[in-house]
């Protein structure tokens, strides 16, 4: 296969019997017939997307899948052991304090976002032991829970988006889904800058307002804050302002991680694009031909053709093709180059090979 570097290889690896797998009799046929069990594309509608997207399995841990319950459970068992910990070494702990239980959850708070002002520290080895046990499980708590919960959140206002944003046209829900489809990263980095937006003012405001700070230290501690830059010569000082903090730094300095995450996925979504339009709009060559041709027989058919043009594209490689070809010859019993209903119920009848 002449690839984007010029580098030509072969696109398989392996028998006639793979080949005729991929290009079997059914796949030759020159119109491609719908599979009589899939909905039409106008029959998809946006609620039915949206409640796909409610039965993804967004797993961490294999059948780890967390739902919000969970996560309020996390969050709940973090800050509630948390907070007994730190009340009990508040007298080990030093900086400018104001209540004992509000102290405790704000230095929780300020410790699993890695902001780290600096208004409260550890001055005992166990405060300081304790604070570094927090800080560990406060990221993974941040990294694997809590990020996949905004990404859900955000996934689920995009369909409000869209309708604003069509709100004078009339869109049909297949062609709402058409386009949630074709700029899913773009629709998530607004959404975000958005919320970011909102969020930055807000801290701006209280700032000025409850901790009685300038406009521009105000906007600079909020920055430090989302960017868990932290200096701490700005803070939150008084019983109020920590209260607000508690719930303010948590959702800002996750939302600040998820839009450059959306903005690194997009940088990736149009890379991809470009090498996509640039596998569909060059000349086929003679090369390009014969690496295709998967069973040699001089010709090239739509599914030898299908495969070679998205392993250019780089949706599938080497590895996917051998793994999808082996679970084919696994249940091609009869070795026909074809399935069959006898070939399933043979296959699923014989014993797994160990």
């Amino acid at each position: 296969m002449e690839g984007v570097n010029g580098i030509i290889r072969p696109l398989l690896t392996g028998s006639n019997n793979a080949a005729q797998a991929i290009d079997g009799g059914f796949i030759r046929s020159r119109r491609f017939r719908r599979c009589k069990s899939a909905p039409l594309p106008d029959a998809v509608t946006a609620e039915a997307y949206f409640n796909s997207i409610n039965h993804q399995n967004w797993s961490i841990f294999g059948s780890f899948s967390p739902s919000f319950v969970k996560v309020f459970t996390y969050m709940s068992v973090y800050f509630g052991i948390g907070t007994v910990c730190f009340y009990f070494v508040k007298n080990q702990i030093d900086g400018r304090k104001t209540n004992g239980i509000i102290d405790a959850v704000y230095f929780c708070m300020v410790t699993m976002t890695t902001v780290g002002y600096g208004d409260l520290v550890p001055s005992s080895p166990l405060a300081k032991l304790l604070a570094c046990a927090f800080v560990f499980a406060g990221m993974a708590l941040v990294g694997l829970i809590l990020s996949k919960a905004a990404d859900y959140l955000v996934e689920r206002q995009e369909m409000l988006l869209v309708r604003a944003l069509h709100l004078h046209n009339k869109v049909t829900p297949s062609e709402m889904v058409k386009e949630l489809d074709a700029h899913k990263i773009g629709y998530k980095c607004v959404l975000v800058f958005i919320l970011l937006l909102v969020l930055i003012t807000s801290g701006t405001i209280f700032l000025a307002v409850v901790e009685k700070l300038n406009v521009v230290d105000a906007f600079y501690c909020v920055c430090c804050t989302i960017t868990t830059l932290g200096y701490g010569d700005k803070s939150f000082s008084t019983q109020v302002g920590r209260v607000f903090a508690i719930v303010w730094i948590l959702v800002s300095t996750i939302c600040v991680a998820q839009f450059f995450l959306y903005v690194a996925e997009l940088n990736t979504e149009k890379r991809r694009r470009k090498l996509v339009k640039w596998v569909l709009s060059r000349r086929m060559t003679n090369l390009d031909l014969e690496a295709a041709d998967l069973d040699n027989n001089g010709v090239v058919g739509v599914g030898e053709f299908i495969v070679y043009k998205l392993k250019e594209m780089g949706k599938i490689n080497q590895e996917d093709i051998s793994l999808i070809l082996q679970e084919f010859e696994e249940l091609d019993v009869d070795q026909s180059g074809t399935l069959s209903v006898s070939d399933l119920a043979l296959a699923q009848s014989s014993p797994p090979e160990k």
